[in-house]
């Protein structure tokens, strides 16, 4: 189950994380977005931020020519 979700298809690096961090902020701890990018660089990008700020990578997946995301908001904040 999804709350939100964020297309950042058509954007490079480092746009796709900076609006991850962006929407991820207005959310409650615990709350489940998924990211839609294409951007290979997200491939290492999304899953070095979710790690250093505190958010749960829960699956990645290939959805066509973009890669999805889905990610937990923590609790801890940095």
């Amino acid at each position: 189950m999804t709350d939100t979700e964020l297309d950042a298809t058509g954007l490079l690096c480092p746009l796709p994380v900076l609006k991850l961090r962006k929407r991820l902020g207005a959310l409650d701890a615990g709350a489940i977005l998924t990211l839609r990018a294409d951007d290979p660089a997200a491939i290492v990008d999304v899953p070095h931020f979710c790690a250093e700020a505190g958010h749960d990578l829960v699956e990645t997946r290939e959805d066509g020519a973009a890669q999805l995301y889905v990610v937990r908001k923590g609790t801890r904040q940095r």
